[in-house]
């Protein structure tokens, strides 16, 4: 039969008087008298059958068995604490605001996070839109989606550029890598004659380009990409990428969206041209201060991004 624990108050007077190396000082820190904390390790020994501390004209000094038992003893209270603070955290509404690009926030973001509130019921999100760079400084985002590149990282000069700012500040922020930004062209089919096809990227010269201000460089780093100069297409110009696509939709001609948000649109009635998809200078990335990793709700929301992020069209 396995004998019980001594109590949790006897535990705590001897990690108390081990780490301090004193009764007196145990007693000061745990507000009780030096004959109650000498009590209870009497009573802690005994009931153990080993002595914890030696005892000199004016200190205490552990044992061996002493020092052995206080490390277990504290890292015992370190897990209880850790799985106490746990435990709370479920039973109270953590609140987590996310900054995220209006496009993935609109495609990708808004249909998923009634999933993830099942999942955390105690976590309540705040959603913010903007392609602004993010302050996680100023704590009014927790987290955030952006892309582009990140610091030190080199691409090839031929690959589409983005402008965008992730961040301004990136002095103590984690950023992970989420996916790659891929460009491909989207357009309606009536926007050919009957029976064409873009077989051939030169063709994209003779149309309608739908341009969206936050990459003023999709078109010309896709032309560049493929070799084509760069010509004076009719233009139309859009905000955001979700009204390119609309627009694409509607035949005014043939916009370059990022794959991660034909991947999670309805692309029934449009022509997406796979074979004329180009990788961008930059990727998408979770941002979040690494001093807060370990804060419950970010660290959730950070994996449950990773199982959900779509790679984006094969």
């Amino acid at each position: 039969m396995v004998k019980p624990l001594p109590s949790l108050i006897a535990l705590r007077v001897f990690e108390v008087s081990g780490r301090l190396q004193s009764f007196s000082n145990a007693a000061i820190e745990l507000n009780v008298t030096q004959g109650a904390v000498s009590r209870q390790i009497r009573a802690l020994e005994d009931e153990l059958g080993v002595k914890l501390f030696h005892r000199l004209t004016r200190k205490v000094e552990l044992t061996a068995d002493g020092r052995v038992y206080l490390q277990e003893v504290q890292a015992s209270f370190r897990q209880l604490e850790m799985a106490t603070a746990w435990l709370r955290s479920r039973q109270q509404h953590d609140r987590l605001h996310i900054s995220v690009l209006p496009s993935i926030g609109t495609y990708w973001l808004m249909p998923r996070l009634a999933a993830f509130s099942q999942q955390y019921p105690y976590i309540e999100t705040r959603i913010h839109s903007s392609i602004e760079p993010v302050d996680l400084h100023t704590r009014l985002a927790d987290v955030a989606i952006r892309v582009g590149p990140r610091p030190g990282q080199s691409y090839d000069d031929q690959l589409p550029t983005i402008s965008l700012t992730m961040t301004t500040d990136w002095r103590g922020v984690s950023a992970e890598e989420l996916a790659a930004d891929v460009l491909i062209p989207v357009y309606s089919p009536t926007l050919l004659a009957p029976g064409t096809r873009l077989d051939d990227p030169d063709v994209f010269r003779r149309l309608p380009l739908i341009h969206t201000n936050s990459r003023p460089d999709a078109w010309t780093g896709w032309m560049r990409f493929f070799g084509i100069p760069d010509q004076k297409n009719p233009r139309v110009e859009y905000g955001h990428f979700f009204m390119s696509l609309d627009a694409a939709r509607h035949g005014l001609g043939i916009a370059l969206i990022p794959d991660i948000v034909i991947a999670n649109s309805d692309v029934r009635d449009i022509c997406v041209a796979t074979d004329y998809k180009v990788r961008s200078a930059g990727a998408y990335h979770l941002l979040n201060l690494q001093s807060r990793s370990n804060e419950h709700a970010i660290a959730a929301f950070r994996e449950w991004v990773r199982s959900e992020f779509p790679q984006g069209l094969a």
